[in-house]
């Protein structure tokens, strides 16, 4: 394909209608997601009023997206990538529509919570590794970081409306119909998506080498072994397990924290969390100039140096302005490592094998996840939300000195020519756009 084929598939990003469908009809989803971030641990602490319920209830959705993560790659590199997403946007619609009325018919049921946990989860999980591998399909090489800059500040918008209006739903009618409210948007990303067109990648045959689909353990490796291979994806991947030990936890201590420690109300939380939106579009509207100045690795050690330093202190403050803006400076963190390690992996990644690498990146790096969340409530049940928070802290810097002593500490541009020529293997193709130099 010439690169002018190349230019007329994929226009300049402003001019890319379907890459603009895609990421409006997001945006209503995203803002949907946000006011279920709230309203599930809100309708968890109503039901139960149990921390460690809380934590439970995080280790059932970190657990299932692990155990999803070992086939969701090979599903969404062998489907129609479109047509998964929106099977999993009208699934999610159903199972969420239908809280508010089981809870109408017969009141709180912790245990439907748990299944519903793990049912959404698994299309999530599904429906985030197509959402990634969409990206390239819709935008220019030259666009990817943009994009994901964009995608990203769409989150931050829903992370701002959208626990404000789960408090204010939670207030007037509940937390369950908060979770309708989700349900419903996933019905407009549905529909948004049928109008997309979505490019399959020249290299989206099947590699030769790879195994075929009864061997679900060597389909998980094909995506590690790319992993382990690549001097930047290894020291993240590994790095990041780590990390999400403590992450995936901190934000169930912070919503006890000024629920349960400060007794403050629903509302009241809301705002806490909205105001961590700051921080994410602070975080997507950076990423780009930021690794541009600093460099890939450095740019990522900052972002976990910024989420140890919110840990800490989210933890030990009792004034919630306070609280709100380490907030934000966590999400801001957050923010920026996840840009930046989407667009290494989309940069790198032959086309072929984004789904099954994405994957195994998430499976991996998510695994310590459960883990952490069930460790780190256990401990606040016993210690305290102040001490545990500042271990966590502590935790986050101690990653950033280990990887002060990996190639993240001098990788300045983490785009495909960090990969060795020895991982460069015959059967594994490069994009179009790869040959074409852009």
């Amino acid at each position: 394909m010439s690169e002018q084929s190349l230019l007329r598939e994929h226009p300049a990003l402003g001019r890319n209608r379907d890459f603009n469908v895609f990421w409006l009809g997001q945006a209503l989803s995203v803002l949907g997601g946000s006011i279920s971030l709230l309203a599930l641990p809100l309708l968890v602490l109503e039901a139960t009023g149990s921390l460690v319920q809380l934590g439970l209830i995080t280790v059932v959705a970190g657990a299932t997206a692990i155990g999803t993560g070992l086939f969701a790659g090979y599903v969404v590199d062998r489907v129609d990538r479109r047509r998964l997403m929106i099977v999993c946007d009208l699934a999610r619609a159903v199972l969420l529509g239908a809280v508010p009325v089981v809870w109408w018919a017969g009141g709180p049921r912790i245990w439907l919570l748990y299944v519903l946990t793990a049912l959404v989860t698994v299309l999530k999980t599904l429906f985030d590794v197509a959402y990634v591998t969409a990206v390239p399909s819709l935008v220019r090489k030259q666009d990817l970081i943009a994009a994901n800059g964009r995608l990203m500040g769409t989150f931050a918008i829903g992370t701002l409306l959208g626990p404000v209006a789960a408090g204010f739903i939670t207030a007037a009618v509940g937390a369950d119909w908060a979770l309708g409210v989700d349900g419903a948007t996933f019905l407009v990303s549905a529909a948004s998506l049928g109008c997309v067109r979505f490019r399959r990648p020249a290299d989206s045959g099947a590699d030769p080498a790879e195994p075929r689909a009864g061997a679900l353990r060597d389909v998980f490796l094909v995506g590690f072994r790319f992993l382990w291979t690549h001097p930047l994806l290894r020291p993240l991947t590994v790095l990041l397990t780590v990390l999400t030990f403590v992450t995936m936890g901190a934000v169930d201590l912070l919503i006890y924290h000024v629920r349960s420690d400060l007794d403050r109300d629903a509302a009241t939380l809301g705002y806490v969390i909205a105001v961590s939106g700051v921080g994410v579009v602070a975080g997507a509207l950076g990423a780009g100039r930021l690794r541009r100045i600093l460099g890939f690795g450095p740019c990522w050690l900052a972002s976990v140096t910024l989420i140890g330093v919110a840990v800490a202190g989210m933890g030990v403050s009792r004034s919630v302005p306070v609280i709100a803006v380490l907030a934000a400076v966590f999400m801001f963190g957050m923010t920026l490592g996840g840009v930046t390690s989407m667009t290494l992996r989309q940069e790198v990644t032959p086309g072929h094998l984004l789904g099954r690498v994405t994957s195994a990146f998430w499976t991996v790096h998510n695994a310590s996840g459960p883990v952490g969340a069930g460790v780190l409530t256990a401990l606040a049940d016993g210690h305290g939300v102040p001490a545990v928070s500042l271990a966590g802290g502590a935790f986050c810097l101690l990653i950033v000195g280990a990887g002060l002593l990996t190639p993240l500490r001098t990788a300045r541009h983490g785009a495909a020519d960090a990969v060795p020529p020895a991982t460069r293997k015959p059967d594994v193709r490069c994009d179009p756009e790869e040959r074409l130099g852009s």
